[in-house]
């Protein structure tokens, strides 16, 4: 049996911007006592033959054949601490990439990051910025692409699942539409749970000026996603 998770049902890879990639995939593990089964995203960034890989989604066969065929996986970044179940499998497939995660992460397999992620300190891809949350209990961080007039690569802090997709199963569809995970240019919910962020935190981001968001969960965000994500901010925090 191999070491590594398997993998599950995913798209196909979009280019959803020049050089810039998505594909959603399935998740499937415990929550609160009772499985559950919905989708999360990878975004996959291109500079010249170099990509770079954010929230890891385990890709088949197909997938990784498409994924090489772009160029080369140099970079394999975790953004936050509630995704992580696939960057074992591609820190082994791909032994000359870094491997980078924010500081006091809980590592998949004994994983120890190559290099720290900090706001002030270098990144794995060229013209972007790091976005850290300083309040929470877990470490979440957003990157900030400056192409397109700002693309935001988040993981749980921002999503913008707008109703169940194919990799939802009837339960878990219930049970997060009771939850008010469906819910445009949201916060995630069990991410505010068990990350508790205080508004200190999003009256910094509203500093960051962006067009577009490519999360961890649900689908691309474009064009109006600060206008959205703002609208959500004073919802929740009253900023």
């Amino acid at each position: 049996m191999s070491e590594f998770h398997e993998a599950m049902p995913h798209g196909t890879l979009e280019e959803v911007f020049p050089d810039v990639f998505f594909v959603t995939g399935t998740m499937r593990n415990e929550f609160f006592g009772s499985m559950w089964q919905f989708s999360r995203n990878m975004t996959v960034v291109k500079e010249g033959e170099k990509l770079t890989l954010f929230n890891t989604v385990r890709l088949d066969e197909n997938g990784l054949a498409a994924l090489d065929a772009l160029g080369t996986v140099a970079n394999i970044v975790r953004l936050g601490d509630m995704h992580g179940l696939d960057d074992p499998f591609y820190v082994n497939r791909y032994k000359d990439a870094t491997f980078w995660a924010l500081p006091g992460m809980g590592m998949e397999g004994g994983l120890a990051a190559n290099k720290v992620l900090t706001e002030d300190g270098p990144l794995p891809v060229g013209n972007a910025s790091l976005f850290t949350f300083k309040t929470t209990k877990r470490p979440e961080s957003i990157l900030r692409l400056d192409r397109e007039g700002g693309i935001m690569i988040a993981c749980d802090a921002l999503q913008n699942w707008v109703e169940p997709d194919r990799f939802f199963d009837m339960q878990t569809t219930a049970t997060m539409t009771e939850m008010g995970f469906f819910t445009p240019a949201n916060l995630g919910p069990a991410w505010v749970m068990g990350a508790e962020p205080q508004a200190n935190d999003f009256a910094r981001l509203k500093e960051v000026p962006f067009k577009h968001a490519l999360c961890g969960h649900g689908s691309p965000l474009r064009d109006n996603a600060q206008e959205l994500f703002h609208g959500t901010f004073k919802r929740m925090f009253g900023i």
